[in-house]
């Protein structure tokens, strides 16, 4: 079967494809959406975070021979407790003053991470080979999907749900809206505020970290991997809304099958499908897709 001039199985090939890089948008989105709806923080560095991920996968999996479920586990944990030790450290003397100032700290801190890989393990790449029980395929009957890539798309829909669940149906979702609405209130109730704010964002990157694990049988896991991802990522959460849950979770799937369609019909156009559609979306709804308008 043809549909403009394009057989049907190179279609849905690349509708397959485009929710696999879907799911890995929604999850580093979710994480950036997190971050900045509780510190107003543009955390330049998520796509470091996830970078470091993979890295701790292969250091854990080459060093230490961690099953991939350990590895799949504990990576994001620990990368989680960097982030809450450079949260502590660095990121809180910046709340209250201009954005720029955190904009500047994180970015230095790509600088460093990506630096350091670098002189450490090259900048080729290191191969991470897929688990044993994920290595087949599965026969859709309109393509071959490796199993490797249906589980990315189930493993990353679970934490965003699971995230969502979190933060929409209870108390510590809760407790970190009121934290982010009226921190003095909410802390005059007796929460600490300035501990949340740090569990918040040593989540924000625990699941950029996970999304690294994700993708370190993907792709050979370098010192840039995150860094040809973190603009795009940035646009999927202007378009969704700045801070919104919901809309970085159904931007990040959206627009990660619209740009696997384009590669389809003009695959020239594929890689800035996603910022012509954030100019778009600002010049009819600055707020984003899903965001509150102020005032």
């Amino acid at each position: 079967m043809i549909i403009f001039g394009i057989p049907i199985q190179a279609l849905l090939g690349q509708l397959m494809l485009g929710i696999v890089n879907g799911a890995f948008y929604a999850v580093l989105s979710l994480g950036l959406a997190i971050i900045f709806g509780v510190l107003k923080i543009v955390n330049f560095a998520h796509g470091a975070f996830f970078m470091l991920g993979a890295f701790t996968a292969f250091l854990l999996a080459q060093h230490l021979d961690a099953n991939y479920w350990v590895v799949l586990f504990l990576a994001p944990l620990l990368v989680a407790l960097v982030g809450m030790v450079f949260e502590w450290l660095f990121l809180r003397r910046l709340y209250g003053l201009d954005p720029i100032y955190g904009l500047l700290l994180t970015f230095s801190l790509v600088l460093v991470l990506e630096g350091g890989f670098r002189v450490a393990f090259g900048s080729s790449g290191q191969p991470f080979a897929t688990p044993e029980w994920l290595s087949g395929t599965i026969d859709l009957g309109f393509m071959i999907l490796p199993t490797y890539r249906g589980f990315v798309i189930v493993a990353a829909l679970l934490a965003c749900f699971a995230t969502w669940y979190v933060i929409e149906r209870t108390s510590l979702g809760a407790s970190l809206r009121a934290a982010t609405e009226r921190p003095e209130l909410t802390q005059a109730f007796g929460i600490n505020v300035p501990r949340l704010v740090t569990l918040t964002y040593g989540a924000g990157v625990g699941l950029a970290a996970f999304a690294g694990v994700l993708a370190a049988p993907i792709f050979h896991v370098n010192p840039s991997m995150g860094s040809s991802l973190v603009i795009t990522i940035f646009a999927i959460v202007v378009i969704g809304g700045l801070g919104s849950i919901k809309g970085a979770i159904i931007t990040g799937l959206g627009l990660g099958v619209v740009e696997g369609f384009t590669r389809v019909f003009y695959s020239e156009f594929s890689s800035t499908i996603v910022f012509l559609i954030m100019v778009l979306v600002l010049m009819l709804r600055p707020a984003g897709l899903f965001g509150r308008e102020e005032g």
